[in-house]
């Protein structure tokens, strides 16, 4: 359930992120009808100029990151928030393609900026285990804000004219430029906060290496990313699925999204207890796999049965999907954050946010290319990735966690032998 947290950096942050996402959800509702009803773009355009725009978001969180570690990550977080509402309002005034072209990537690029920046927040001012119970309840907020935004938005949708889809988008850039205000003077609020924040500003962080050359965070990221293209199962494949491959009425797709959002307000903060131990972070990624495996299965077996058995298996594909997103995002913020250099906390961040990014850019391709094209064959071609990419992660951690302990007792056998 949300509360208003009594921790001075973390309830700014609920209320910032409350607004962000309740303007995502109306934006999510409508955003397709508006760019080809509107706007009066095709389906094929509107797909394109929002990979191109992807593209641009992945390398705007990486930069983000390193921009956090230079300038402050309580400043980026404010200046990339308020960039983004002013962004998302521009959309009203886009009437062609170049227009829409230019927005969407001037939109990506600030959510870029936002996100690296936020998780470096955090990843500086928090400490051990509350890092990851802070991301978890700031998904439970997101969560919920996200389905109240969609219920908002159903307005729109029954009036279903241009004016309508034009000034939900109007209201959708006032909120997310609403979300910096939280955000505002938190140097002068919190002490001790621009001193936290600008630790990574010095020269051991300008001239370290990159993190990209880190093999372990580099192949943790891209591991994490594989496992987050199962948001696109929910958000496309399902809808997708559902209406036409299963006999199961077309509302349920409104259940099923309900179901996960209220499945991840009640469990998220639960899941990820004890994610901050590297090994505890590996397993819980493996058991999202395995879950996520026997979600597309179920998800694949709706096609074969009539209404009432469809629905049924649709709602307990649903469950399973719901706890591996719960386990699956605790374990992979357990990882960015504990394998990462403290000392260079912002491009560390920029980089782990790199992984959400692509798979934002990729999740469309990806489950339409498997489970919506070719079916249950594809739906456990797309399980079994998730399943794999679990055990692969859950190797990676093991090895990394027992690498760690061995630095740490060669560290101390040195310190043993060093005369004082």
């Amino acid at each position: 359930m949300i509360r208003l947290p009594s921790e001075p950096v973390e309830r700014p942050l609920v209320g910032a992120v409350a607004a962000l996402s309740l303007a995502r959800g109306m934006f999510f509702a409508v955003s397709a009808l508006y760019f080809t009803r509107v706007i009066g773009l095709s389906a094929v355009t509107v797909g394109v100029g929002l990979t191109v725009a992807g593209g641009v978001g992945v390398v705007a969180t990486y930069v983000g990151g390193r921009l956090s570690d230079r300038w402050g990550a309580d400043r980026v977080q404010l200046w990339s928030m308020a960039s983004y509402g002013i962004a998302l309002l521009a959309y009203a005034l886009a009437r062609d393609v170049v227009a829409f072209v230019l927005v969407a990537t001037w939109v990506s690029a600030s959510r870029g900026f936002q996100s690296s920046a936020q998780s470096t927040l955090v990843a500086r001012w928090f400490v051990g285990p509350e890092r990851v119970a802070v991301r978890a309840r700031l998904r439970v907020v997101m969560n919920v804000m996200i389905g109240v935004g969609t219920v908002l938005a159903a307005l729109a949708l029954a009036i279903d004219t241009a004016t309508a889809y034009r000034a939900t988008m109007v209201v959708v850039g006032v909120l997310t430029t609403a979300a910096a205000v939280p955000l505002v003077g938190l140097r002068r609020r919190i002490a001790g906060l621009g001193e936290t924040m600008d630790a990574g500003s010095g020269p051991a962080t300008a001239t370290g290496p990159s993190p990209l050359r880190d093999r372990t965070y580099v192949t943790a990221t891209v591991l994490s990313g594989v496992m987050a293209i199962h948001f696109g199962v929910t958000s496309i494949g399902v809808p997708l699925w559902v209406a036409d491959h299963t006999d199961a009425p077309t509302v349920l797709v409104s259940l099923l999204l309900v179901v996960n959002t209220v499945y991840v307000a009640l469990f998220q903060v639960r899941a990820s207890r004890g994610t901050h131990d590297i090994e505890t972070a590996g397993r819980a990624v493996r058991g999202a796999g395995f879950l996520l495996l026997a979600a597309c299965v179920l998800f694949a077996a709706a096609e074969y049965v009539g209404t009432v058995v469809a629905t049924c298996v649709l709602l307990l594909a649903a469950l399973a999907a719901s706890a591996a997103e719960t386990r699956g995002e605790a374990g992979s913020w357990g990882l960015a954050f504990e394998l990462a250099d403290q000392e260079r906390a912002g491009v560390y961040q920029g980089v782990s946010q790199m992984g959400y990014a692509l798979a934002h850019m990729l999740a469309p391709l990806v489950v339409t290319a498997t489970a919506i094209d070719h079916g249950t064959g594809g739906w456990l071609v797309l399980g079994g990735i998730f399943a794999g990419t679990g055990v692969l992660t859950a190797v990676l951690a093991r090895h990394a966690a027992a690498t760690r302990e061995q630095e740490a007792q060669r560290k101390e056998y040195v310190a043993s032998e060093t005369p004082v």
